[in-house]
């Protein structure tokens, strides 16, 4: 339960904190892209205090012997970059770049029921569907199977 409610209120600060900083308006982040028109720097300065508050978190975090609300910190292993990584990160940028929204404050601003954002969540919510069942497909042992029998006829 206690886990829950961390988890809610870092949320809900992460929520207010994007509408406050005006990152849940489309128009901040396709301003920031607009080099040659009105170019708006406000996402900059909310990307160089999200860096500040991690860069110390990381630092904190390499010191301390236990988080404060959990047995140990559970760090990521994977540090190679790779093709999906790389094409995830395209996709995500360029739908960035095109709508404006990104999930995070696209959640946070489903609360206002913008045609335009409730059809951005819905959207993100296939896309992630979608996925999930090619994922599921792709490593299937059946899946597997086939692939290798088309590329080894004997």
């Amino acid at each position: 339960m206690r886990k829950n409610l961390v988890a809610f209120c870092s949320g809900l600060l992460f929520a207010v904190g994007l509408c406050v900083s005006g990152m849940t308006q489309p128009s901040k982040v396709l301003g920031f892209l607009d080099f040659t028109g009105r170019w708006d720097a406000s996402l900059a300065c909310v990307m160089a205090g999200a860096m500040g508050v991690y860069f110390l978190a990381a630092r904190w975090s390499r010191t301390a012997r236990s988080p404060l609300l959990a047995s140990s910190f559970r760090l990521p292993a994977r540090r190679e970059v790779d093709a999906p990584l790389v094409l995830g990160s395209v996709i995500f940028g360029v739908g960035w770049g095109l709508a404006g929204y990104c999930p995070g404050p696209a959640v946070a601003s489903v609360g206002a029921l913008a045609p335009s954002t409730m059809t951005f969540v819905g959207a993100m919510l296939v896309g992630m569907l979608a996925f999930r069942v090619v994922e599921k497909t792709l490593t299937s042992p059946s899946h597997a199977t086939t692939a290798r029998a088309a590329r080894d006829p004997s």
